[in-house]
Parts: structure tokens; sequence; C-alpha cells
């Protein structure tokens, strides 16, 4: 950023001039100066700010007609400053920016307006009082020890840092007195500068110490490895000795040259030598890193046979089981118990175990689907006595599978992720129970605990401890505990927030791109006591980011939390240096947030403390100002938090658990820091990524900080570096990326022209469209925009591999041609989108952390049929599964979500993850275009807010309520993002709505959770003109409900629903009802259905008769289908037969529980309908006893 004095540091003039002008706006995001403008509202008001696009560069924003205009202010060679002119217009050239503004001022010079009214900076009062929680009365000074990771540099503070200010006064000395000293010299005919010479010894003092430190040590290193180069070290560094005046200077700049030839050669010296003595001599046993870790005892659980209601009589009563998992000999054997105290039992080997389902309804049951014989499986539901027990048989037969797996790569990798802020006391001897996940909340059952995690990513604040002691003290416990060596792949610190990776020594090959970076937020963003640190990398073809934050404390400063929360996230310098488009939200396949976010409890302290002791924590989460900014899409777009189970971990008395301390004395008064959830662990993936929360939690018996140490644990899916077995695709083996159309609408003033910029790691390189050729705009706040076929470039992915597509994503971001800024960015997962014919698209797009519009579209991902073959995930083997009488509205119920962790084994329509769905037969109707239909949302029912089977919000899944993404509770099988339109309706209900008469547009603001678009074909080419809309926003519209969002995403749905929405046209019968959403406004959320395919009817393997061997796909599903369409055909009443099979009410045997409220999901709406079918059920029921 350019400098905010008169004078640069290179002494030339700032171009600022003297002093900064109150119309120029440092760091001034784009959507903020429009705000501004908007808010000054006169024709010809405009600022100056930095550039978005261009470092050193600015942007002059004017005000004209309602619109926003912005124009590039470019700097040349000579550091002389222009507004960027079309070609051929000779641009005029200023020193400083008041010059050039100053011309603006007059009129008829070029621009849509003359300059008339500055908009000025809003001067903002210094945050003097953000040090320790509040309650320091004076900041803390950086640690002692330099931060271990990254070389001393300005985001990293160390021990020279006092020094820096006795270097800046021995340069003022010699500015002041001496330099004319020299001057007068010179004028003499001197050719040296003894005076300067002087100033730089007595800088350099301590230089010059060190760096004989530093050869000291590397001597006896180079005396080991290579005794050339250690006779020259001794010299130079008895040379050194003794020396001064004119030739310690220089000494000292031969010093640091051997110095770096040193460090850069002295690794591959020492491997030579240690190959050559490896080479003579004999046979030892590996070092200890390369040893296993401890083995893992067999394991046994005890469950019941679960049955269904047809075969109770049979049977008579649940059967008792034993299911024992053997991960090192990979068997799981299945004992019965049976009469005379005898057992029998079967041994599955792990290649056997075709699929594990777990049911949504009962937390502790799950289906395990054995291959019997060849083409047959055979399917036992058994209910485990807890739901952790359950989970950690599933874990444990995952391990399996993955131990014995034949693939060289893993598919599947745990992390686990602990904060703490350590309250700068030395840890207590002993962290075991925050390692091992043991305490409250949601934690691993025992059987598991001790299984050892791939990575360990340890984030802590007030971490008086320097850097290599920290880790050393990690990897001692990481060692006790699982007898394995962790490798430390990145260390970083900030003063005291300080971040840790360490990784298995099996991995260790497997990490690459390494990266680090911090961000001060402390006062004025200069001191580092509060901001972030972070470390990005490569996990084989995965990208990881891990950011560790302590956020401003205080009860009431929760705008200066939102601000460093953006500022961290525009600032920190990690992954990809081509994304620089996108902030660090979308750089990362997989980015986890964690820290001291001191975000507070908005309640009274004794309300606060009732609740806690009666662990009633719900509504203490209802008043959490993290999960309240998030619901204001304030804070942490779009990231998930698991369900918080755990009582507030801060602020306790230290030396115990079992109190409380929220006031402290202070010479201004009293301070409260009331109980509040302040150590959180957030993360955001991309759509359609496997990532599953196994814990969320706190430890209970670690009481030397005021906070408590929280843990989370992850199962991640990860991909492998792709190589070709076929090599680079000939031209006839190509698979293309190709777009139909793109239509974004994005919140601003401004009416210039867009692009869009394409990147991808599947691409060689960023790929452009051309400009829009089609916009308009019924509201001053918003623009559409739109790109035809002709406007938008085909992709050519560097690999046509299927196996490989269907793991890449698509950056896209939405620039504009005036000043090449960013007005929006987001990602789309190429998996849904392979196939022959189009697919559409619709998401968010955000910049800068906030919501900026929307975007949609019709692309396709061809892929010759050459390069279509596919193989086994291993994390495709469980299926979170609803059961048929309990759906969940924040989840669709079919594996459309996503399709390619769903490999259904032994059962029909395996491969159907794979495949387009042109290529699969209709599971459920016999019509060509109802085939490509998908099925009726679940999310049609909806809930009250507090109903346990989802979040009130499911956009943003908070704190407090089960993250159901994907299936699992707190699980994240990562579906395409969620503002996506409804399902198209059925054949016979797009017929009916053609000929629906449109009501008159409503006036009103209406609830996001009403705003709809009327359905249309499945992948219809969109005109320009069809609207669309955005998910819930921020609530609803009751007063102040836009107070501090002036051009707020909310109007956007207004203007979209007054303009283009004319109301819901009527439904067909077999349609699903209209979402009703809750006070807080479900929005399209309930059914993120992404674009339209054809779904795996995955019923079969939740509903068939435990007994029942499957065959081909072709009888196997048509038992389900035929009886209950022959039912409804004999009612009269088949036209219910599609929403019924959707929604998983494939079998007469389950239907007798259905419910009025299920018929209504499954499109029944007509009461006499209803009564029919129910009344049906009943007899059939009564004639069967």
């Amino acid at each position: 950023p350019p400098a905010a004095c008169g004078v640069t540091s290179g002494g030339g003039i700032s171009p600022l001039g003297p002093s900064p002008p109150m119309w120029y706006h440092r760091d001034l995001s784009r959507a903020a100066a429009e705000e501004l403008l908007a808010r000054a509202g006169r024709d010809g008001s405009f600022l100056v700010r930095d550039s978005e696009s261009v470092n050193g560069a600015y942007a002059l924003c004017v005000l004209f007609q309602k619109h926003v205009h912005t124009y590039r202010i470019l700097p040349d060679e000579e550091g002389f400053l222009a507004v960027q002119t079309s070609q051929g217009v000779q641009p005029k050239r200023f020193k400083t920016l008041p010059e050039l503004v100053s011309l603006y001022l007059q009129p008829s010079q070029g621009l849509v307006t003359t300059l008339l009214y500055a908009v000025d900076r809003e001067e903002t009062a210094t945050d003097d009082r953000d040090y320790s929680d509040g309650e320091d009365d004076k900041p803390p000074l950086p640690p002692r020890s330099a931060s271990t990771s990254t070389p001393p540099g300005p985001e990293t503070p160390t021990d020279s840092a006092p020094a820096a200010n006795g270097l800046s006064t021995v340069s003022h000395e010699y500015l002041k007195g001496s330099y004319a000293l020299d001057l007068e010299a010179v004028k003499q005919g001197a050719c040296a500068l003894p005076h300067l010479n002087k100033t730089l010894v007595a800088s350099c003092k301590r230089l010059n110490g060190e760096v004989d430190k530093v050869l000291s040590g590397l001597e006896i290193l180079s005396k080991v490895f290579d005794q050339q180069s250690a006779f020259m070290v001794s010299r130079m560094i008895q040379q050194s000795v003794n020396q001064g005046g004119d030739q310690e200077l220089e000494n000292l700049v031969t010093k640091l040259a051997v110095l770096k030839d040193l460090l850069s050669s002295i690794e591959k010296k020492a491997l030579k030598a240690l190959q050559d003595m490896s080479l003579s001599s004999p046979c030892s046993p590996p070092p200890l890193s390369m040893r296993h870790s401890k083995a893992i005892p067999v394991q046994a659980f005890e469950v019941k046979l679960d049955v269904y209601l047809a075969e109770l009589t049979k049977i008579g009563k649940s059967q008792k089981y034993t299911l024992s998992v053997d991960v090192e000999g990979g068997r799981l054997v299945v004992m019965k118990k049976v009469k005379d105290s005898q057992e029998d039992w079967t041994t599955f080997t792990h290649d056997k175990i075709r699929q594990l389902i777990k049911s949504q309804r009962v937390q502790n049951k799950l289906g395990i689907v054995f291959e019997k014989e060849k083409d047959k499986s055979q399917r036992k539901d058994f209910i485990f006595a807890s739901a952790k027990k359950r989970e950690a048989f599933c874990q444990l037969l995952q391990l399996m599978k993955n131990k014995h797996s034949n693939q060289d790569e893993p598919d599947m990798i745990s992390i686990f992720i602990g904060t703490w802020n350590m309250g700068s006391v030395p840890s207590p001897k002993s962290v075991t129970s925050w390692v091992l996940c043991r305490g409250l909340g949601k934690t691993l059952d025992e059987m598991t605990v001790t299984i050892p995690h791939d990575l360990y990513v340890f984030g802590t604040q007030e971490n008086s401890v320097c850097d290599r002691e920290w880790v050393e003290s990690l990897r001692a416990v990481l060692k006790e505990h699982t007898e394995l060596d962790y490798k430390p792949i990145a260390v970083q610190s900030l003063w005291s927030i300080k971040i840790a990776v360490l990784v298995k020594p099996e991995h260790e090959n497997r990490i690459s791109h390494v990266g680090m970076s911090s961000v001060k937020t402390g006062i004025a963003n200069t001191l580092g006591n509060k901001g972030a640190v972070g470390v990005s990398f490569m996990f084989n073809g995965t990208s990881f980011g891990f950011v560790n934050c302590h956020l401003t404390s205080g009860n009431e400063k929760i705008a200066r939390r939102n601000q460093n929360y953006l500022d961290i996230l525009r600032l920190l310098s990690l992954g990809d240096k081509q994304l620089s488009s996108f902030d660090i939200s979308l750089r990362f396949t997989h980015l986890f947030w964690l820290g001291d976010l001191n975000y507070r409890l908005d309640m009274d302290i004794q309300e606060i403390l009732n609740y806690i002791n009666r662990k009633e924590f719900d509504p203490l989460l209802k008043v959490d100002q993290l999960n309240l900014e998030r619901e204001k899409n304030k804070v942490f777009l779009r990231f998930a938090e698991e369900e918080i189970s755990f009582p507030p971990t801060y602020r306790y008395e230290r030396g115990s658990r079992d109190t409380y301390v929220w006031q402290k004395q202070k010479a201004t008064g009293m301070r409260t820091n009331v109980p509040s959830w302040c150590d959180r662990i957030l993360w955001k993936s991309y759509p359609e990524t496997h990532i599953v929360c196994n814990s969320y939690g706190c430890t209970d018996d670690i009481v030397t900080s005021d906070h408590s140490p929280v843990f989370a644990t992850f199962e991640v899916g990860v991909t492998s570096q792709f190589v070709s077995k076929k090599g680079l695709p000939k031209s006839s083996e190509q698979a293309y990326i190709e777009f139909e159309s793109i239509e974004a609408i994005v919140k601003t003033a401004s009416r210039t022209k867009f692009f869009i910029e394409f990147y991808s790691t599947c691409l060689e390189e960023f790929k452009k469209s051309y400009e829009n050729d089609s916009q308009s705009s019924d509201n001053v706040n918003f623009l559409r925009v739109s790109w035809s076929n002709k406007q938008l470039t085909t992709l050519k992915p560097l690999l046509s591999e299927i196996e490989y597509l269907q793991d890449q994503h698509l950056l896209l971001t939405v620039k504009s041609l005036d000043g090449y800024e960013s007005y929006g960015e987001c990602v789309l997962a190429l998996k849904s989108m392979i196939g022959s014919t189009a697919q559409q698209f619709h998401t968010y797009l955000s910049h800068r952390g906030e919501e900026t519009g929307n975007i949609r579209g019709s692309m396709r991902v061809r892929v010759p049929s050459e390069r279509m073959g596919t193989r086994e995930r291993l994390y495709g083997n469980t299926l979170s599964k609803q059961d048929a009488s309990d759906s969940d509205p924040s989840i669709c119920k079919n594996s459309y979500n996503n399709p390619a962790y769903y490999i259904l084994e032994g059962v029909p329509n395996q491969s159907a993850a794979a495949l387009s769905p042109e290529l699969l037969p209709s599971p459920t109707s016999t019509n060509p275009q109802a085939a490509k239909l998908p099925p009726s949302s679940a999310g049609a029912r909806n809930k009250s807010p507090c109903a346990a089977s989802g979040p009130p919000h499911p956009r943003r899944p908070m704190a407090g309520h089960p993250v159901r993404v994907g299936g699992t509770t707190g699980s994240t099988l990562t579906r395409p993002p969620p503002d996506f339109p409804p399902p198209p309706l059925p054949k016979g209900a797009l017929e009916m709505v053609a000929e629906a008469p449109f009501p008159k547009p409503r006036p009103l603001y209406p609830d996001l959770a009403e705003v709809r678009i009327p359905a249309a074909g499945p992948v219809a080419p969109m005109a320009p003109g069809e609207g669309f809309r955005r998910g819930g926003g921020g609530g609803g519209v009751g007063p102040g409900a836009l107070d501090d969002q002036s051009c707020s995403v909310l109007q956007m749905a207004k203007t979209l629903s007054e303009s283009e929405f004319p109301g819901q046209p009527p439904r067909a019968p077999s349609a699903p009802p209209p979402l009703r959403g809750p006070p807080m406004g479900l929005g399209l959320d309930a059914c993120r259905t992404f674009p339209p395919r054809n779904p795996i009817t995955e019923s079969i393997a939740e509903d068939m008769p435990e007994e029942a061997l499957w065959g081909s796909s072709s009888s196997s599903l048509s038992v389900g289908e035929s009886s209950v369409g022959e039912w409804l055909q004999k009612l009269g009443l088949e036209r219910y037969e599609e929403g019924l099979l959707h929604n998983g009410w494939d079998d007469l045997e389950f239907l007798s529980d259905i419910t009025e409220e299920d018929l209504e999901e499954a499109g029944v709406l007509d009461p006499t309908h209803k009564r029919i079918l129910l009344e049906s059920l009943r007899q059939q029921q009564q004639q069967q006893k």
C-alpha cells in the first residue's frame, strides 16, 4: 500500500502528497466504497481507494445518476500517476494524487461527470484496550525467542525488535550531525565516508556476534561432514577476531557470503557422507521413525439383531450377537449366541464387507451388507449399545479396509485439530486428554481413542513456550501414545500465537507446497498480541489450509472481532499464488479455522450460570455472538461447525474446572467476562468432497489456564496425484468442459461490463471469457449479467480420465472491465457435470467474506468413452441413509447429493455414481423425460427450528444443532453450494404450470423462504431474462434488519421477487409441496438439489428384508416398485407412485407406517386421496393379522 506520509521509503515524494487527503480511503473495499457513495447520494460525489487488482494502483470512484463509475489510476515506470484511458488516447500524468484529482475537479476532462463532492473517510478512534482478554494494563511483550519456522521479517517479531529503535536512533544521529562531516570530507576530495562506516559498524554489532555464533555451530558440522569447508570456516572465524575499523564491515560481508554458501551446501554434503557410511556399515535395526505403530487389539461389540415387523412372528424376539473386528488380520467375526450356551459364528474377510448403512432415525442402528456368493449379497441390521459404539465400529472397519487395501495411496485420512489459550503459563506435564479427545462433549469411543491420526494440528494462543520446546513436547506426547515419531511439517508463530502441524512418518513424502503466513490485528493492526498464523500444504492431490487466530477480546467488541476475521481472510498469504483473486476460504479443498475467537454470550451472568449447571446449552447457543454474526452473514460465510455439547470453555478459575470467574476489579471499574465458548473449530470444504467430524469437545482435567483445551477429529477424503495410464489424451480422446450459458446477479451500483476467469488445477493456465453480451437491472444496487455460449470459452483439462475429472473443481471469478476487480467468486464441482447432456449449476458469489450475489448456468464435462473407467473409493462404503419414515428437512434422500461416495457394491446400479444420467435406466419411470428429473426434496416438509432433526438454518449449520450435511450427524459429505433452485416438477406438473395465470406481484418485502423460482424443465437453456434468487438470508425482515447492510442481499431478494417472481403456480398433485420456512427462513437450502441427475435408489439397501439375497438390477428393484405401483393402480391413484418412490416408500411392508405428513411430503395433498390411501393400508394390515 502507498506510504501514508509525505516522504516514501525511497526518499521521493509520496503519491498522496505531504499528508493523505480526506477523500483517500486506505484499504477500503470496492463494496464499501459503493455504499459510501450511495449514502452521499449526489451526482459528482467521489472518493479514491486502493485498487483491489493492482498493488500500488488506485481506483477513482464517482457517483453519477445513482451508478458508480470506477476509473483505474496506474503508476508508470517513472512513478507518475495517470487515469487509465482508451487505446490511442494520450494519458495526462501527475506526480501526486491531489494534483490528478484537482484536474478532474474542472469540467469536461473526460470523466462521466466533474468531480464535485469529496466523500471523506471516517476517522475511527484507536482501540487502545486490546491486550490479553481485556485484562492486562499493557500489551504483552513479544516472546524472547524468534520463530523457528520463518526467517525474521516484517511479519515475525524477534528479539531484535528493541534494537530496531536503536538502529533508527544511530541513523538519525548520523543524518543530523556526522552526515555533514562526511559531506565536507567529500568536498575536499576524500574517497571514503568514515563516519558512515562507523555508523554501519555500530548498527551491525549484534549481527556480527550472531553470525559468529552460527558459523561456530556450522564449523562443528563441517568437521564431521566436510573437512575442506571446516578449515575455511575456522580460518574465517580466527581472522574476524580483534578486527575493527574499515575492515570490520568488509569482513562481515565476507562472513555472510561464507554463511550463505555453507547453509546451501551442508545438507547435501551431510547426505552424501551418511550414504557413504550406510554402504560401509553392517545392517542395523530400522530407525524408530520407520517402525510401525503398536498393533490394534481385536475389539468386540455386543449388539442385537434388528428385525422387521414381518419377521417378528418368525423369530419371536431380537437375537444377541457379538461383532469382533480384527483390524490387523482383516477379519470381522459375526457370532450368534444360541441355546445351551452354544455359539454359531461366521467370519468375513475385509473384501467381503460391501457396505455400511447408517440409520438416521435410530442413531445406534447399522446395516452391514456382506457378499455371500457371486453377485449376491446379504444384509443384516444391528443395534449397538450407543451411537458412539456404532461410530467406533465404523471407524475400525474403515481402518481395516484402508490397512488391507491394495491401493498405493490413501483415499481417506484422519485429522486431529486442537485449540488452546494457554494463559501465558507453561502447559502441565501431561496433555494426554487433549490429544486423545477425552473429556466433555462429543468424544471418541475408548475402543478407537488410541488409534493414531494421520495429521495433528495444534493451535495455541498466549503460549509462552518457545517454538522448538513446544513442538518437541507435542512429539513426545504423540510418541508415548502411538509409538510413532511424528514429523513436524510446519511451525508458525506470531508473538504467542502458534500453530504446529505434525504428520505420520509414512505420509511425510506426500506433503508438498508447504506455505506459512501471519497477520497482526492488535492495536492499529501493528501489534502481534492479536492476529492469526496459518499453514497450507498439499496432501497428494488435496489442498489443506489451517488458520489459528486470537481475535479482539471484550464482550462488546463484536464489530472489531468481525473486522479481525475479514482482515485475516484478506491478508493471510497462503495457498496457490495464482489464486490471488480468491480469498483463502476458496483456495483450499478443505480449510480449517480454529482459535480463541473471543465471541461471548449476550445474556445475564446469573442466567448463564443456571443454564450451565443444568447442562442446558441450547438457550446459550442462541445468544452466542458467533452464531448470531454467522446468521447475519457477517463472518464465516458458509463455514460449518459441529454441534456444541460441552460447557463454555472460558473463563475458569485456574487450578480447577468447578468455578467460572467472571469479575475482575480494574482501575476503570469492575470488568465482567461472562462464561463463553471463546475457543472454536470451524471448517469449509469444496462441494462434493468427503468430510465427517467424529468428535468435538473439551478436556476437563487440564487446569493451568482459564481456558479449557478444545479438540475435534475429522475423517477427510483425499485424492492421489493422478497419473494417466493412457498418457496424454489424443485429440479424439480429449475431454472438454463446455458452457451453454452463464447468468449472474451481482450486488453493485456499477454498470460496467464483466468477464469471467476460470481457474483449476486441471487447467494448464487460467482462462477468460469474453465480456457479457447482455445485462439488465431493476434495482440500482444490483445488476444482472449474462453470457451466451459464444462468449464462453471451452476448457480443455490436462487429463481426460473420468477418475481424475470427478475429483476436480472449477473456480470462477466475475471481474469488471473498468478496474479488473473481482465482484464475486465461487467454486463448482465437476463431478456432477460429467455427461453428454448439459447440467445446471447454481451457487452463491462472495467477495472478501461477503455474499455478493448468485451465479447459475448450464454446462457439461464431456469425457470420451475410452477414459470412463473408475475404481472403488474406500470411503465410498459407508452410506448414511435416511430411514423411510424419518425425513430430515435439511437433506435430500437420494445419493445424487454426492454420487461418488455412495458406491452401492453388490446392489443394483453399483456403478451409477460414475455414470452420466443418460446411461442409467430410470429406477422410477419408463418416461425418458421423467428419468432425468431429480426426486422430490426431503426438505419439502418443514419442522420447527428446534426440531432435533436439523439446524434452524441448514445453509449455515450452527453450533448447538446437529450438522447434517450429506447424511450423518456431524458429517459434511459436502454437497453443492446450497442456493439451488427447487427440483423441476414432474412432467404432469409442468403441463399445468404452463397454463397457470400469474397473480400480481406483491409490493412488500417477502420472507426469504417465500422467494421462489417457477420450476422449469430439467436442462432447458436459460434466457437472459430468466429469474433466479439466493437462499435464506439473515432472518426475518423486521425493523432494523438492514441497519448494518445498506445494500444487502436481502434487497436483492426483494427486487427479484417483485420484478420476476410473480407467485407460485398451482402445483400438480405429484409435485412436492411449496416450502414454508420458519421465521429464520429456510429458503432454498432445505432442498439443496444439485443439477438434475438420475438418482441411485438407495432405498433398496435400507428397506429389503434382512435375509433377502440381492440378484440382478432388474429383478431386485422391480419387486418393491411393482407392488406399490399395482396397489396405487387398483386405487386409481397411480399418479402418486413417483413421489412415493422418490421419498423411499418403495415397499408395501413399510407403507403401513406412513403418516399424513409423509404422504404430503410425497406430493399427496388432496385430503380425500390421503384418506383413501391410509384406509387401504389399514385394511391390508387387518387382513394380515
